[in-house]
């Protein structure tokens, strides 16, 4: 029983959970991860360069599909071939895959960097309010960004513009949304633009009226 323990846990291999969970974000197939699977394994007992043969042998594919497979790991920077030097000098070629561990992280950490701007969205939008979010206003900021593509700093343009106009609704914010994205307007630079020549215009024919918070200066979307 001792022996059966040893050889258990001789036999364990540290593979990265997060490729199990990101292949398919990478654009691999499981057939692909397999692949992968079995050159990692091959490694870790001393083979740094596995035949075809030798890898197909432990999946269900042909040696010619397992070929075609590798090729194609190594044409989409999944996998490269490196020289290899040993203790007795002699060069050998041998598996790396250090592109595919460069694509893994670099997309996990691009992916927790939009998360944590995504998170600083609702913070920013319950500190305006004064008071958590509702699961549909939260819906609808998710909407605003990943269906209608809205930038985050265009959102927080609308948001300021609501505050500013006293009108600090969701539906308020959702219209000025609406109305930029009908006349092309992407970035706040651009909001903040067309704002600013729309007050212009407003403020050739009417007189400015004196009070703390000039409303005049302030484009009412709702009202256009």
């Amino acid at each position: 029983m001792k022996q059966n323990i040893q050889f258990i846990l001789h036999d364990q291999i540290n593979f990265p959970a997060l490729l199990i969970e990101k292949f398919a974000a990478l654009g691999l197939n499981e057939t692909q991860l397999a692949i992968i699977m079995q050159i990692y394994t091959a490694q870790r007992k001393g083979n740094n360069f596995p035949t075809p043969e030798e890898i197909s042998q432990h999946l269900t594919i042909s040696n010619e599909v397992c070929t075609n497979l590798l090729r194609q790991l190594i044409q989409k920077d999944y996998l490269s071939i490196e020289e290899d030097k040993e203790d007795n000098q002699m060069i050998k070629e041998a598996y790396s895959l250090d592109p595919l561990w460069k694509k893994l992280y670099t997309v996990d950490q691009k992916v927790e960097k939009v998360d944590n701007k995504v998170g600083e969205v609702f913070q920013k939008f319950e500190r305006e309010f004064g008071r958590p979010l509702s699961p549909f206003e939260i819906e609808m900021i998710n909407n605003w960004l990943d269906e209608d593509n809205h930038d985050i700093s265009l959102i927080y343009t609308a948001l300021r513009e609501a505050v500013l106009m006293g009108k600090i609704n969701f539906k308020y914010i959702d219209r000025i949304l609406i109305e930029w994205q009908k006349k092309g307007i992407k970035s706040s630079q651009q909001a903040q633009q067309s704002s600013k020549s729309f007050h212009t215009n407003q403020q050739s024919t009417s007189a400015k009226k004196e009070h703390p918070y000039d409303k005049s200066l302030y484009y009412n979307w709702l009202e256009e």
